[in-house]
């Protein structure tokens, strides 16, 4: 695969990147060579082979959504903080 001058302006500028003329032209040779080497990839044959979306057998565990009933209530918790103002916990201002 072939990479143009614009194509690595444009990854440069992506990442940010203020790249030389000599620079430029050692990214696109090495971005060539990275290809090149993926693919080989293409030359695998996957006919058979089942799709691996997991590399360990692990599976979400799904648990009902519920809200459970509280021991505390108001009171008891905003007993619990230093200060107090209009029903709610006074904390520092934090900037």
């Amino acid at each position: 695969m072939n990479i143009s001058e614009k194509e690595i302006d444009h990854l440069a500028e992506l990442s940010n990147l203020s790249l030389e003329k000599d620079e430029k032209k050692a990214l696109e040779k090495d971005l060539q060579n990275i290809f090149k080497y993926i693919s080989k990839l293409n030359e695998l044959d996957t006919e058979n082979v089942e799709p691996t979306y997991q590399v360990f057998e692990m599976e979400n565990v799904w648990r009902k959504d519920e809200i459970l009933p509280q021991d505390a209530d108001r009171e008891a918790l905003l007993a619990l903080s230093k200060e107090q103002e209009d029903n709610q916990i006074k904390v520092p201002k934090v900037l």
